[in-house]
């Protein structure tokens, strides 16, 4: 059991995220030459189901896409420096990311590459045996009637400690809670037991801190002139030290741009928080309530008093399955009376997707008006005036079983250019297969975790 300080560096908070964001995290872990571990946050529900898809496609694929970008920067360094790399990049296809890994390491001369993979998460296979119960006030989805193309039970950190226990250079996982890839190495660093509830809750904060990357260090923060943020364009991202007692320091590199703050902590903090005195993840229930936050100096704040109790009995699992087609079109109107021209499109558009008789729902808005927080029924365009706005882009969507209904909606759009009024121009349009999401509870005893090693001898 370690007693020192353990650093945790994040270099992925989705994703799509910013590729080159893990390099001065790497190197200010390397320079520290303390204990330190890496981690990276890709994957949400329907990146998971898209995933699915490609793996269907080819087998091989269906881990995080942006995976390779992002580790072949920093691999060798981590694995020559002994900072282990961790990450829900294994997607669809955790095997499938552990041999593009050890591909990686071939191409780098990285000799004796150690790679954990964790698996277990995808219980689609015995979805219809396993008693689900209601997500908070969302009923268990009807099975029967749904395609469904992936079923992913949300695992914790003490999965991702037992896969460290392997002494890998990187961990390899699906779905896990996003904190666990935080929580997974304080378990394995300091010892903490399966029961030590107030440590497993400090853990999961430096988690929930870290897992959004820039979002703790600036990002998504600043609002100019009332929350200014330095430098966002090369924000770094965070690191956290990390004590045996369950105290945190939030940090980033140094000469990196974007900050650290008490108020860029609390935000973060409370960031998609439930309930602050209940927030369950697989090991613990976390309690928020007292928690206290404190800057100690520039681009470092103290978090102490994360308090927790027994961990859930059930483990959420996440279901998706085919959502049919969104069909989207655009369309551009500016100068002198914009909006009397672009409103009369959208009269155009409506009218004629109604007489063709097509079974998709439409959603009109006029962007730059009131679209953002206008309703699928334009209550708000209705009673405000936009006769001032001179630049204005109408945007048609469409919900739709079908590709060829989906597409056949928003070319009446594209007829505008000829058909509709004066000036309009700028048309895109596009057809998306969508998913949808929902979720559930499943006991914790359905669930079998498997972790194996992967070596260079076995791809």
């Amino acid at each position: 059991m370690a007693t020192e300080p353990l650093l945790i560096g994040n270099g992925a908070g989705f994703s799509t995220d910013y590729t080159d964001a893990g390099i001065p995290v790497v190197d200010a872990l390397v320079r520290s030459g303390r204990p330190a571990v890496m981690f990276y946050e890709m994957l949400a529900e329907r990146t998971l189901a898209i995933a699915q898809r490609e793996r269907v496609a080819d087998p091989e694929r269906g881990y995080s896409p942006h995976m390779v970008d992002a580790l072949e920067p920093v691999l060798k360094k981590c694995v020559e420096n002994g900072v282990p790399i961790l990450g829900n990049f294994g997607s669809a296809n955790p095997m499938g990311a552990a041999r593009r890994i050890h591909q990686i390491a071939r191409e780098q001369g990285i000799r004796g590459l150690r790679v954990a993979v964790v698996e277990g998460d995808d219980v689609r296979d015995k979805l219809k045996r396993i008693q689900m119960s209601a997500w908070e006030e969302e009923a268990p989805p009807n099975l029967d009637a749904l395609k469904i193309i992936s079923a992913n039970v949300y695992l914790g950190g003490r999965e991702v400690a037992k896969a460290l226990a392997l002494e890998p250079h990187v961990v390899v996982t699906g779905r896990v809670t996003d904190s666990a890839l935080a929580l997974g190495p304080l378990i394995h660093h300091f010892g903490w037991r399966a029961d030590d509830w107030d440590h497993l809750a400090a853990g999961t904060v430096v988690g929930h801190l870290l897992e959004c990357g820039a979002q703790v260090t600036g990002g998504y923060f600043a609002d100019p002139g009332w929350k200014d943020v330095p430098e966002l364009d090369r924000v770094g991202y965070p690191i956290a030290e990390c004590h045996a007692d369950g105290s945190i320091v939030v940090t980033k590199p140094e000469g990196t741009g974007g900050l650290v703050t008490r108020r860029t902590v609390i935000e973060q903090l409370l960031y998609e928080i439930h309930d602050p005195a209940a927030y369950l993840v697989p090991d613990v229930t976390l309690d928020l309530t007292q928690v206290e936050v404190e800057e100690i100096g520039p681009d470092r704040v103290r978090v102490t008093g994360a308090k927790g109790h027994e961990r859930p009995p059930t483990l959420k699992a996440t279901i998706c399955f085919d959502g049919g087609w969104l069909g989207e079109g655009e369309i551009s109107y500016a100068g002198p009376n914009a909006f009397g021209r672009a409103k009369l499109a959208k009269e155009i558009v409506e009218k004629r997707i109604a007489a063709l008789g097509l079974d998709c729902r439409v959603r009109t808005d006029l962007m730059g008006f009131v679209s953002v927080h206008d309703g699928d029924g334009g209550g708000l365009a209705a009673v405000r005036d936009g006769s001032a706005c001179q630049d204005l882009r109408l945007r048609l969507a469409v919900d739709a079983a079908d590709e060829r209904t989906a597409e056949r909606a928003t070319r009446e759009l594209e007829g505008l250019y000829c058909s509709g009024p004066a000036g309009g121009g700028g048309v895109r349009r596009r057809q998306t297969w969508r998913v949808r999401t929902a979720s559930c509870l499943i006991p914790r005893e359905s669930v079998d975790p498997k972790f194996r090693l992967v070596t260079a001898d076995d791809v």
